[in-house]
């Protein structure tokens, strides 16, 4: 049996799969934000959960919304910032007595939609998270890509490409630079810029129904959110050209972007076509679970 954890802001959730990825118990609690103690507690509580109710003991991978640094052996570029700089392998470890495999949860979206989900059979897939931030993963014949320093697919901290001269220098973020794509194309930037063209203060969600109800104003805000998408996404596939691209968090559930961003993306890529599939999450919000799961099958 194989247990994944997806270690979220917001949620910690725990999954058990079997051999052949039937789900075989789900579980998930709030996180204890800023106690980073509580929250080893409450991911291995987690995980016997999930053992008592499937009958059987697993292994563990955990993806986490940062990376596990090669040079000090602790977390580093955490969302979740107060699991900054602890052990958090070795300390799940303990809590647990096995060995365990951590992963950056983007990296874990791209392994899953690799293995069996929307990009299952293709070579090279590149998978995005558009949520409350922005990074994505990239999946090798169904094998995370870390990369050296295990910064493979940090998309979301690089400058917005071509930027436009209001962009400049771009808003603040809590990376400690101006203009990341994050602070471009989450759902809190859209709700940003809605309010700076508006006045209106909505969550990313409402702006999208307003959009679709026929507002005009929520509608120019779309158009620029997939403006700057497509330059953001250009910019990687020019270094990457992926078979396949698979869309995850809150924002893929906006079925729009799959007929809009094709042709945007066009004028963008330094190519004379651009026929690349991009599909969503296959797994939704599952996905980064089973994929922290298949940790033990497949990795580079």
């Amino acid at each position: 049996m194989l247990i994944g954890l997806d270690w979220g802001g917001t949620k910690i959730e725990a999954i058990a799969l079997a051999e052949d990825g039937e789900t075989l118990a789900r579980r998930r609690v709030a996180t204890p934000q800023h106690d980073y103690e509580a929250c080893i507690r409450a991911a291995a509580d987690l995980v016997r959960a999930v053992e008592a109710e499937a009958g059987a003991a697993g292994t563990v991978g955990i993806g986490i919304p940062g990376a596990m640094s090669p040079a000090t052996g602790y977390v580093k570029n955490a969302n979740s910032t107060w699991i900054i700089g602890r052990p958090l392998d070795k300390d799940m470890e303990r809590a647990l007595g096995r060995p365990v495999r951590v992963e950056n949860d983007a990296n874990c979206l791209a392994v899953s939609e690799a293995t069996d989900g929307a990009g299952a059979g293709a070579a090279v897939v590149w998978a995005l998270i558009l949520g409350t931030g922005v990074g994505s993963g990239i999946a090798i014949h169904g094998r995370a890509l870390s990369g050296r320093d295990r910064i493979a697919g940090e998309w979301g901290h690089n400058p917005l490409p071509w930027p436009k001269d209001d962009e400049r220098p771009g808003p603040a973020c809590y990376c400690g630079k101006r203009g990341c794509i994050e602070t471009f194309v989450s759902g809190p930037a859209m709700a940003a810029e809605h309010a700076c063209r508006t006045g209106q203060r909505l969550r990313a969600e409402d702006i999208v129904a307003a959009m679709r109800a026929g507002d005009a104003p929520a509608r120019n805000t779309y158009e620029c959110y997939v403006d700057r998408l497509a330059r953001g996404m250009a910019h990687i596939i020019n270094v990457l050209d992926p078979d396949v691209i698979v869309l995850g968090g809150g924002l893929s559930e906006v079925d729009a972007l799959y007929a809009d961003l094709p042709p945007r993306l066009g004028a963008w890529v330094f190519s004379d076509r651009f026929e690349t599939p991009i599909r969503k999450s296959l797994h939704g919000p599952a996905s980064g679970t089973r994929g922290a799961a298949w940790l033990w099958r497949e990795r580079v």
